[in-house]
């Protein structure tokens, strides 16, 4: 057994004879104490290795570290330079076993096998690999980073499409190491997280970073509408998002397809889910960051902006034993979060209540909660069938993709579950045409569907600056606003400006809904064959309040802009 086993064999014992890592990266000029004291803070929530930690939080390089950490262990640093071409076989340890383990064969003989790890100091790794291979083992420190590129590349199998005359995935592979190594240092990762540590302070739902050709425009998503901050200086723009890349597990050496992974992190002590979205451009890859932070989301049917008389009709059919029950809107409508409220006051401990999700967004207590896999098959359709063989009396689809999907969803409101699930549709009556050309026959529609709920986000004026306006007579009738205004009433309010908001008048946001009921006269006219225009006409009649009317009601109460209603509302107003 060679000295450096012998010292990582040790254990305690060893380990008490070795410096503190802080305190020699300190000692070496790499930290601050002050940068010391923020990672040992962040260490005691983020339960992970000292080093892992100051390289997340962007305080340290890979490399700076690997260099100091060699030193502290007694144990050699191999860069990537000194990697094979490929990978060396080794008796007794497969492939499979190397890849799971991050463990890269440098050299073998017949009695030695020296191997790169991210962490060397596993005494029982190393006791293992020995035992397999019978080889003396010589562990090396690797730069993590640099080690799982190697890996992938020596073990994950080629996509069985890629032309054999076609460079490597991503082009020249000494590029790819050149960003490798930019997306590691130190000042990238600290403007990455810089980029990504925002999202709090300005309550963003989405970060862009689009590639032009002179810079790497960042904008955030603000309460649903896009705001511009300071750009990437184009000579770091492949840097930056090679390191998003590397954070969400992407292929960084891939650049001609898109990508999606995701990132857990935290940000000013709160844990954040984001999900990553790559797509190629012709000035580079743009980036799209969705922030799923679960404190920043209400799940309370009463907070969430439902008119009153809205909100008891639609209660009333969440407490229907069985049915479909459908929520429609554009994509960043709120969708996935109604459904998440409203399965909130179903009685969990009496029922069983199932989701398939593509993805789990937030996880629930006493709820079943499914992850589409479609890499392995496991898809909406797939996951329905298994599910009720679970005996569900509740299931939550995350959203109808196709026919097969909404067929079994019917299937299953007949056999007597309760069904929620999302649309894609402009109104409340353009779900139930959506069905008919998802193939469902007009009269399973009307066996299984309760109600359509169609709903849009606007934003709430700032309370700080919201300015009042006085109309009159004409105005309000012109507007469409005097069926909602109290009696006597003239005022309404405009979006102001103040540091509050960030000088755009508004602050956070609400829904404003339509709920279309099936009752028997709705049910005729489904089976007569009417279209969505003459449906939606129909429900208005009976009392329906559309999106516009009810985005009018919030005007006249003051709590959005006449603004506002127009710009998400705009193509309700002449239906």
């Amino acid at each position: 057994m060679s000295e450096t086993t012998q010292i990582l064999m040790r254990g305690d014992a060893g380990n008490r004879e070795r410096l503190p890592l802080g305190e020699m990266l300190v000692a070496a000029g790499k930290l601050s104490n002050r940068d010391l004291e923020q990672a040992l803070a962040a260490q005691s929530e983020m339960r992970d290795l000292l080093g892992r930690i100051l390289v997340r939080l962007g305080l340290l390089a890979e490399v700076d570290l690997a260099q100091v950490l060699s030193q502290q262990l007694g144990v050699p640093l191999a860069l990537s330079a000194e990697f094979p071409d490929e990978a060396l076989p080794v008796r007794g340890l497969s492939p499979d076993y190397l890849a799971q383990h991050r463990l890269l064969p440098l050299a073998v003989d017949e009695s030695r096998l020296r191997v790169a790890m991210a962490i060397p100091q596993d005494g029982f790794l190393v006791k293992a690999m020995r035992l397999a291979s019978g080889l003396r083992i010589e562990p090396v420190l690797a730069v993590e980073s640099e080690l799982e590129v190697a890996l992938q590349r020596y073990f994950e199998e080629p996509e069985a499409d890629e032309a054999d005359d076609e460079p490597a995935a991503g082009g020249d592979s000494e590029f790819v190491e050149h960003l490798r190594d930019l997306a590691t240092e130190a000042p990238v990762i600290r403007l990455v997280n810089q980029i990504i540590g925002r999202v709090v302070d300005l309550r963003a739902s989405d970060i862009h970073l689009e590639p032009f050709e002179d810079a790497l425009q960042v904008r955030y998503r603000i309460d649903g509408v896009l705001q511009n901050e300071s750009p990437v200086p184009v000579e770091m723009a492949a840097a930056v998002t090679s390191r998003i890349k590397l954070m969400a597990h992407l292929n960084i050496a891939e650049r001609r397809l898109p990508q999606d992974g995701r990132i857990k992190t935290r940000v000013k002590g709160r844990e954040i889910d984001l999900r990553v979205s790559t797509l190629p451009t012709v000035h580079g890859e743009s980036v799209v960051i969705r922030v799923l932070d679960r404190a920043s989301v209400r799940i309370e049917l009463e907070k969430m902006g439902f008119s009153r008389d809205i909100l008891a009709d639609y209660r009333e059919l969440l407490a229907r034993p069985h049915g479909i029950l459908l929520v429609t809107g554009p994509t960043g409508s709120g969708k996935t979060t109604t459904l998440y409220a409203s399965l909130t006051k179903l009685d969990a401990d009496t029922q069983k209540i199932v989701t398939v999700e593509d993805p789990v967004e937030y996880q629930l207590g006493g709820i079943n909660q499914v992850q589409v896999q479609a890499q392995i098959g496991l898809d909406f359709a797939h996951s329905l069938r298994s599910i009720l063989r679970q005996d569900p009396d509740v299931i939550m689809i995350g959203e109808m993709r196709d026919g097969e999907t909404a067929q079994i969803a019917v299937q299953s409101a007949l056999t007597g579950h309760l069904v929620l699930s999302t649309l894609h549709t402009n109104t409340a009556a353009g779900a139930v045409i959506r069905l008919v050309d998802m193939g469902i026959e007009r009269y399973l529609i009307t066996s299984t569907l309760n109600g359509v709920l169609s709903q849009r986000l606007v934003r709430r004026l700032c309370p700080d600056c919201r300015e009042p306006v006085t109309l009159d007579a004409a105005a309000i009738g012109s507007a469409g606003l005097a069926p909602f205004m109290a009696a006597g009433q003239s005022t309404i309010y405009r979006a102001g400006g103040c540091p509050a908001c960030k000088r755009t008048g508004y602050l956070g946001r609400t829904s404003v809904h339509e709920l279309l009921l099936i009752d028997d006269t709705m049910v005729r006219a489904i089976l007569d064959g009417m279209d969505a225009t003459a449906l939606h006409a129909l429900a208005r009649q009976r009392g329906m309040r559309t999106l516009n009317e009810d985005g009018l009601r919030k005007v006249a109460e003051g709590i959005t802009s006449l603004e506002e209603i127009a710009r998400v509302t705009q193509d309700q107003q002449d239906g």
